[in-house]
């Protein structure tokens, strides 16, 4: 199995927590890894170098091969000079794992603009710039892994994450369209939901909970999803506390009318075109 042996790829938000984690098994499993973080806080302010060179040191120190890089994912410039570190460095770029993110939670009632704002242009924007960066590069080497950083928050929805929960569920719609785009081009793109403790959800979840959730455990999914191996695309994963669970959209047979029905036809029909107990896999009409 060559897995991610001389593979370059870009791990954004890889100074802490989970993109730590991702970094050092990658490094660790042959890959020259490019060890992106903006260095701030959880919130998104501030910015430093410590956080990206200290990963830099663990995986050098461990026989690996890494550079850092402390651009903003945010910013078209920035993740330009992300993926310009990777051919710079290493010559090539064959992975993204866009996992760079920030919080600003509140009750939709008391969001501000900003708030929202922010966060989406962390985690949706930043993956569209990274992952955009890159697709030149993927096209014209016939050879592209491309793994999002989702959340259950995405999937499900949670209560004060509304620009959160948004942005990452955009990220599950890019990544369904770069797997069409990319198909001919041996690109697979796919998201992980990660359950993890980490220093963005140290006050969300109860500590019981946390003392299960190792980002070590999530490492080796996202390994895969990046290597020469995977040929999933398009996919979505729950992986945590050692599980690694696929879930998908599903769809049911539905009610056809023959012409614009009334309100009272459409609501005697409901239960019908709500009943999922036969549904399969959904997929787009077009």
């Amino acid at each position: 199995m060559s897995g991610v042996v001389d593979k370059v790829v870009v791990v954004t938000g890889a100074g802490g927590g989970l993109g730590r984690s991702y970094a050092r098994f990658l490094a660790a499993n042959g890959a020259l890894v490019v060890v992106n973080d903006l260095g701030g806080a959880r919130d998104g302010s501030g910015a430093g170098s410590q956080a990206a060179d200290a990963v830099v040191d663990e995986i050098r120190s461990a026989g690996g091969r890494a550079v850092p890089n402390y651009d903003s994912v945010a910013d078209p410039d920035g993740a330009a000079a992300i993926i310009a570190t990777a051919i710079d460095e290493f010559g090539a770029v064959h992975g993204v794992v866009s996992n760079a993110g920030i919080l600003r939670d509140g009750a939709f009632h008391k969001m501000t603009a900003e708030s929202w704002d922010s966060v989406q242009k962390v985690h949706l924007y930043g993956g569209y710039n990274v992952i955009r960066a890159a697709w030149p590069h993927f096209r014209e080497q016939s050879f592209g892994r491309i793994v999002v950083a989702t959340s259950t928050s995405g999937l499900y929805g949670n209560f004060g994450q509304a620009n959160y929960s948004a942005a990452k569920a955009g990220l599950i719609g890019l990544i369904n369209t770069l797997a069409i785009e990319g198909a001919k081009y041996s690109i697979t793109a796919n998201a992980v939901a990660p359950l993890a403790a980490t220093r963005m959800t140290a006050d969300i979840a109860p500590q019981e909970l946390l003392d299960k959730l190792d980002p070590e455990l999530v490492a080796p999914a996202v390994g895969y999803l990046v290597s020469e191996e995977n040929q999933d695309t398009a996919s979505v994963f729950v992986v945590g506390g050692g599980l690694v669970q696929r879930v998908a959209q599903f769809q049911n047979d539905g009610v056809t009318f023959a012409s614009p029905p009334t309100l009272e036809e459409i609501a005697t029909r409901w239960s019908q075109i709500s009943d999922m107990s036969d549904a399969k896999p959904g997929r787009n009409p077009v």
